[in-house]
């Protein structure tokens, strides 16, 4: 499954281990949220890249305070209607300054692509039937936004207010 990040097309340097297959000596390695409060002072005296796989129904309360040790947090969208990563996302980017790599995992489709980025992610295993390279124009599709997110982009009310999308003849684009 292709890795997009930062809105290209990369490889993937990170491995998930099962919570009963033994860590690799070496390298980045992506754990549950089970393995991780279950091993936590031996994944955190490793010296390697660690990352923590949150289920959809995992809060992001639940990893609030040790978010200093992971490099990644992978949210799972079990399927493409289940939409609670989202709100997971923006909680761990606005409320509790996550800046580390923010991955959506599962049934990840191109039509989300722009809205998981709005909301702060930044990586996603893309699962969808359109090539990923064509998925990558997802990322620019909607030039008018309605609402604020994490990304900061200015919303269709702000702009309509903006002196300098003033017409000549005086009316607002």
């Amino acid at each position: 499954m292709p890795l997009i990040k930062d809105k290209r097309i990369v490889a993937d340097r990170w491995c998930y281990v099962d919570d009963d297959a033994p860590l690799p000596a070496a390298g980045g390695v992506i754990v549950s949220l089970v393995r991780w409060r279950a091993e936590r002072s031996a994944l955190a005296g490793r010296n390697s890249p660690l990352g923590v796989l949150l289920n959809s129904d995992d809060r992001a309360e639940d990893i609030a305070a040790d978010l200093a040790y992971f490099e990644v947090v992978a949210l799972e969208f079990p399927a493409f209607k289940d939409g609670r990563a989202y709100s997971t996302a923006r909680l761990l980017r606005d409320r509790y300054h996550y800046v580390g790599e923010l991955r959506a995992v599962g049934d990840v489709l191109r039509d989300q692509l722009q809205f998981l980025a709005r909301c702060g992610f930044d990586a996603f295993e893309y699962a969808g039937k359109t090539p990923a390279d064509e998925a990558l124009k997802a990322f620019y599709e909607i030039e008018v936004v309605y609402q604020t997110a994490t990304d900061r982009r200015r919303h269709a009310a702000l702009l309509r207010h903006d002196s300098s999308n003033v017409f000549l003849n005086g009316t607002c684009g």
